[in-house]
């Protein structure tokens, strides 16, 4: 509104926001404006004040708030909102808008009316969505809980993967480390420093894989009982993302990339909790929201009938043994139960945005979805870090009691220095941005060039990337049973830790491990074998008998002397029904690798 001259009778010295004493929605907010500001506005009713301020009528006071400078200057109604507001710590963004975004004044002053006509039903929707006793939120607490649980899921995924490098990439392994190193500096020369970013340029030997796996267990463990955290985010980072590019194919897994985006914005956390609460609310968005787009994308038939949990229990990669009982209930109930999951994902992301209370049902029904995959899923860590980001959504005052009486007082909660503030923001807008990027590309969209390219610039970063799962759903579970011999008659299997084989065997737990070798056969029987190298080399390892590969199974047949022949049959598996004697049936379908030995034998 139009600023005019107004001089109190009183010696002002700082601003002064008048409001309705009336009115309980005017009240409620002055309220929560007065702890965001403190003492830097001073705050008074009409009632009060009118006789400091005879110039200004009484049917002002009664239309809109009063904003009174110092020197007397005075703005109502949005104007006067968003000037309060300045001078609370980083609110002075709405002011700025308000000045200088073309269309965002004579918006938020039509907005100021409509709820100033509105009153009461704005005071009970205030009550409804933030509560009777509206406080600024602190996320302090929520922030150190946060990074606490997170070294945990750091510690997870280095001890997993430190227990089956030697075996995947160790200089015997499936995929030598040392191997795919040369062929890459071959192929890129320095240009491998910026596209492939990893510390194994410098050494691939396998202390050196062992020491990243261990040193990376390590820093999680500091992490987790908050010693030096910002240097142990910033190392697990760095560790990780050279794992990352070292694991090869083993290392291609979306919960991996989510990893490394979560540590690097928890490392922003550290420096500045409330930017760093909000693209970690920004990154469970992204997660939840196009997850969901892609199954109705994707055009598959079974996510728009909402037929595709009939299939999932059996033919998802892992199952649980409570997989089986969800595959048993009525196929109405499994329908409804798509329905909600195509609901959580696609709806209540947006409500992360919204109010608090808005956020705790966004927060509940996500953490309702996560549970529900974790108990009949083995997804290592991916739910658990899932879960871990719902917390995101919780200010302080949700923690419950017990809670925030056994969190220590966050140490460094000072205000970040101007430097440090400059850099996360900076940070933080690149993550955003690299997000719409993403976003808009799996919309079929063609986001501007200068965009795309600031994205293709810090991909090998892995700071944002695409999400997005189960777009199409497998209906049918084919198994490759891997078998040796030592005459070509007569086949023993070898049995996998964690996938079907034996089908008395039930289905085993592995969270939060992350068994790669059984997760790629999965992906494998997918697939012809002619495309995958891996797997021939894995073959060729048991030909070895070779002991870090066998280490990755649960049995090997041939425990003396190696095979002279291995080979691979395809086999049809499904749930066996609740009167059998087994947990699987299986049906031969074919030979998926013919009969192969090594050559010098």
């Amino acid at each position: 509104m139009q600023e005019t001259s107004e001089r109190s009778h009183a010696s002002v010295t700082r601003p002064v926001l008048i409001y309705d004493g009336d009115c309980g929605f005017c009240g409620y907010w002055a309220r929560y404006w007065q702890k965001l500001t403190q003492d830097r506005v001073e705050y008074r009713t009409y009632q009060e004040a009118a006789a400091d301020h005879p110039t200004i009528p009484t049917i002002e006071f009664q239309r809109a708030v009063q904003f009174i400078t110092p020197n007397g200057n005075r703005t109502s109604a949005a104007e006067a909102s968003f000037l309060t507001l300045s001078h609370a710590p980083n609110k002075r963004i709405w002011f700025t808008l308000y000045r200088n975004l073309p269309g965002f004044a004579p918006i938020s002053e039509a907005a100021y009316r409509f709820i100033a006509a509105h009153r009461s039903a704005g005071y009970r929707v205030s009550l409804l969505l933030w509560g009777k006793q509206h406080e600024p939120p602190r996320y302090d607490l929520v922030a150190f809980l946060f990074l606490r649980l997170l070294g945990l899921i750091y510690l997870s995924a280095f001890v997993s993967f430190g227990a089956q490098a030697q075996g995947l990439i160790g200089s015997h392994g499936i995929l030598p480390l040392t191997d795919w190193v040369d062929a890459v500096t071959a192929e890129l020369g320095t240009q491998r420093f910026r596209l492939v970013p990893m510390l194994f340029w410098w050494d691939s030997s396998d202390l050196a894989i062992q020491a990243v796996c261990w040193a990376g267990a390590a820093f999680s463990l500091l992490l987790t009982f908050n010693i030096v955290p910002r240097i142990s985010l910033l190392a697990l980072y760095v560790l990780y993302l050279s794992l990352f590019y070292a694991g090869q194919v083993f290392m291609t897994f979306q919960w991996d990339t989510f990893l490394l985006e979560t540590g690097f914005i928890a490392l922003l956390l550290s420096l500045s909790t409330t930017p760093g609460i909000w693209l970690l609310r920004w990154l469970l968005f992204r997660f939840m929201f196009m997850s969901g787009v892609v199954k109705l994308s994707s055009g598959d038939p079974s996510w728009w009938n909402l037929s595709a949990l009939t299939y999932h229990f059996t033919t998802q990669p892992l199952p649980t043994p409570l997989a089986w009982y969800a595959a048993q209930l009525p196929a109405d109930v499994l329908k409804c139960a798509v329905g909600c999951m195509l609901f959580i994902e696609l709806c209540l992301p947006f409500l992360i945005f919204c109010p608090r209370r808005l956020r705790f049902v966004a927060a509940f029904g996500m953490l309702l979805l996560e549970s529900c995959i974790l108990l009949t899923g083995n997804y290592n860590w991916f739910n658990l870090q899932t879960m871990l980001l719902c917390l995101t959504l919780f200010d302080e005052a949700a923690l419950p009691g017990p809670v925030r009486r056994l969190l220590p007082s966050p140490r460094g909660t000072r205000s970040p220095k101007t430097l440090t503030t400059v850099a996360v923001n900076a940070l933080g807008t690149l993550i955003v941005i690299c997000g719409l990027v993403q976003m808009d590309q799996r919309f079929g969209g063609n986001p501007p060039t200068l965009a795309q390219t600031v994205n293709a610039f810090v991909e090998p970063l892995h700071i944002s990337n695409a999400y997005g799962l189960f777009a199409v759903m497998t209906t049918e579970r084919d198994e490759i049973i891997v078998q040796g011999s030592d005459d070509g008659l007569d086949w023993r299997d070898y049995e996998f830790r964690y996938e079907p084989g034996d089908v008395t065997r039930r289905p085993p737990w592995n969270i939060p491990h992350q068994p790669r070798l059984d997760w790629q056969m999965w992906f494998a029987a997918l697939d012809d074998p002619q495309h995958l190298p891996w797997f021939s080399h894995f073959l060729q390892r048991l030909l070895e008998n070779e002991p870090t590969v066998l280490a990755l199974l649960k049995t090997n047949p041939f425990p003396n002397k190696p095979p002279l022949y291995v080979r691979a049959q395809f086999y049809e598996y499904r749930f066996a029904n609740s009167h059998d004697h087994a947990w699987w049936h299986r049906r031969l379908l074919g030979l998926y690798f013919p009969m192969s030995h090594l050559s010098n034998k």
